[in-house]
């Protein structure tokens, strides 16, 4: 047994591992989650801004994909998290959201969504550290896969109110901080997170900014959740999202119904006219076959006149072919 622990504890110092990692009860999420975020901040590199030369949104992937591969964009899946009173588009398995309310983090109110071309934006989904941001300060290195992953991390992610989403652009901490005093200490805590768990760098003026805000929460540490919690946004419980979903279908449903009831049923086309039945004929008889077409009366088919099985004599039903 002292042999099998031997031989991993130096193979874990061969390739760099700390003592003890093999043995971890759980593995770190690289956040640096649960330590003072002070000293998760002096942790990182501190560094000028790279050129953004080379920055494209497509260089993070494409715009909110599906990459829990849960049948939902990334988009709704943090408008599901981050709204209360979510109510959602018929037909789309509790993916795409209709409306609902958000306790904005960023201002502090209270914002009601609707889905549509012109209210939609209302609400949108910040990058707490943003794209360009990190492109500038190490993502440029990184593999595609990884800014991907950055791209659609739900821990660099929050619904917030559009304007501030707006105004914030692609700043950091040393250019731009929530309007909501009460959220600074956490959303700085946040950025510091994201950038340590993608090994990204800050500035010495982004610096001084987060340790200025910090310095006003001095047992801050770096959130070990993604969305932001908030004891003022009670969030809608599961049977009551069943209910609403239920109670809306059922309205679309009554909609529908109405609207088919109240539209006048078109008048049914009038049937054609019969087609004028030939007078009865006498029975008629046809010697042979010659006779038949002397008469214009070939081919005969069973059941009209004059067909007789002698004429027919293949026997399938078509004399004098």
């Amino acid at each position: 047994m002292m042999v099998v622990l031997s031989g991993l504890l130096a193979a874990g110092l061969a390739i760099g591992l700390p003592v003890g990692s093999a043995y971890a009860d759980e593995p770190t999420d690289g956040t640096g989650a649960g330590t003072s975020a002070t000293e998760v901040l002096d942790s990182l590199e501190v560094k000028g801004r790279a050129p953004k030369t080379g920055y494209k949104r497509t260089q993070f992937g494409k715009a909110w994909a599906d990459v829990d591969h849960n049948g939902c964009d990334t988009r709704n899946d943090i408008l599901n998290r981050d709204l209360t009173g979510v109510r959602h588009k018929w037909r789309t398995h509790n993916c795409v959201v209709k409306s609902g309310k958000l306790h904005d983090p960023y201002t502090g109110k209270d914002i009601k969504f609707k889905k549509g071309k012109k209210t939609s934006t209302a609400v949108q989904i910040d990058h707490v550290v943003a794209l360009s941001d990190a492109w500038q300060k190490g993502a440029q290195k990184l593999s595609e896969e990884s800014r991907t992953a950055l791209a659609n991390d739900p821990y660099n992610l929050l619904a917030v109110q559009g304007r501030a989403n707006q105004k914030k652009s692609d700043g950091d901490a040393a250019t731009w901080l929530p309007s909501n005093k009460g959220f600074r200490c956490e959303y700085v805590a946040r950025q510091i997170g994201v950038k340590h768990k993608y090994s990204l760098w800050v500035t010495q003026a982004e610096k001084k900014a987060m340790a200025k805000v910090l310095s006003s929460c001095p047992t801050q540490t770096v959130p070990d959740y993604t969305g932001v919690k908030d004891s003022t946004a009670e969030k809608t419980t599961e049977s009551e999202q069943t209910e609403q979903t239920q109670t809306e279908q059922s309205a679309e449903q009554a909609q529908q119904t109405q609207q088919t009831t109240q539209a006048p049923a078109p008048e049914p086309a009038p049937a054609p006219a019969p087609a004028p039945q030939p007078a009865p004929q006498q029975d008629v008889y046809y010697q042979n076959c010659t006779a038949a077409r002397a008469a214009g009366a070939a081919p005969i088919y069973q059941g009209q006149p004059g067909y007789r099985s002698q004429l027919d004599r293949d026997h399938d039903g078509v004399a004098c072919e």
